[in-house]
């Protein structure tokens, strides 16, 4: 039955231009593998794959900027992380935090729990709260499995294209392998998440801070410094590709002023944040 679809498939494609493309010699073994890729990509992604795709997108990442080689500031900051994390629904994950020797100023989520966040806009935060924030924004993307999502997508419309390609063309190979979603994966981040995601993000984000014992506004802080810097910044030009304004974002959050201030009494911890500021420089 299954084979039997492919070929009713496969007919209703090519229907309008039979008399172009000779599909008497069509490789149906190889078009069936690249048929359940296609069903593949509609079906939930297991956590295990997810997290094989994180850590190869991850990797990716590192490859383009390291790690910064300060044992206390990687700590510190997969010490924040981890316990904001065992405050959400997925807390089993391997979740992994990194801050990128990068001078720009940005932050990153791929699926599976790898987070990191840039040199660059560390530098520019004042308190832990703000580094919570940051990271729980972060953490929102994971658990709401935004990226994942995005690259499923992708892999539907580019599998079903191929597919369709190799019975026109008569060209073989099913290429919707591991390697695809890992390049899919890394134009997902390039290109940034639809807006709708990233406002989804800043709302998870600070009720998880303040779920964790942070001042809830400290992700409008950071959102406050972005705002006030000059847009013509080359160190904000992959941010402002990203994320929304962060206008916009701050004009959304207004909508949780009630939560915001509920949790507004909570620890800042300035300068426990200041204090491992200083041992970076």
């Amino acid at each position: 039955m299954q084979r039997l679809a492919l070929l009713a498939f496969v007919a209703l494609a090519a229907a309008p231009v039979q008399a172009q493309f000779n599909l008497r010699n069509l490789n149906i073994d190889k078009l069936m593998d690249t048929a359940k890729n296609v069903a593949k990509a509609t079906t939930e992604i297991g956590e295990q794959e997810e997290i094989g795709i994180g850590r190869d997108l991850s990797a990716r990442l590192l490859g383009a900027a390291p790690l910064m080689t300060n044992d206390g500031v990687q700590r510190y900051v997969n010490q924040v992380g981890r316990w904001l994390a065992s405050q959400t629904e997925r807390p089993d994950l391997p979740w992994q935090f990194g801050v990128l020797e990068a001078p720009q100023l940005n932050a990153f989520a791929t699926p599976g729990g790898n987070v990191f966040v840039t040199r660059g806009l560390l530098e520019r935060m004042k308190s832990e709260a703000e580094l919570a924030g940051v990271l729980a924004h972060e953490i929102s993307h994971v658990l709401r499995k935004h990226h994942l999502k995005a690259i499923q997508k992708g892999a539907q419309t580019a599998l079903a294209g191929e597919a369709l390609q190799q019975a026109l063309a008569n060209r073989g190979g099913a290429n919707a392998n591991r390697e695809k979603l890992i390049s899919l994966g890394s134009e997902v981040l390039t290109r940034g998440l639809d807006k709708g995601d990233e406002l989804e993000a800043d709302r998870l984000g600070v009720a998880i801070a303040a779920r964790g014992g942070y001042d809830a506004y400290g992700l409008p802080a950071v959102l406050q410094t972005l705002q006030a810097m000059n847009p013509q910044d080359s160190g904000l030009a992959l941010m402002f590709k990203t994320h929304p304004a962060p206008a916009e974002r701050l004009d959304a959050l207004e909508k949780l002023q009630g939560l915001l201030d509920a949790y507004a009494t909570q620890p800042q911890l300035a300068e426990r944040f200041a204090a491992t500021a200083r041992a970076r420089r």
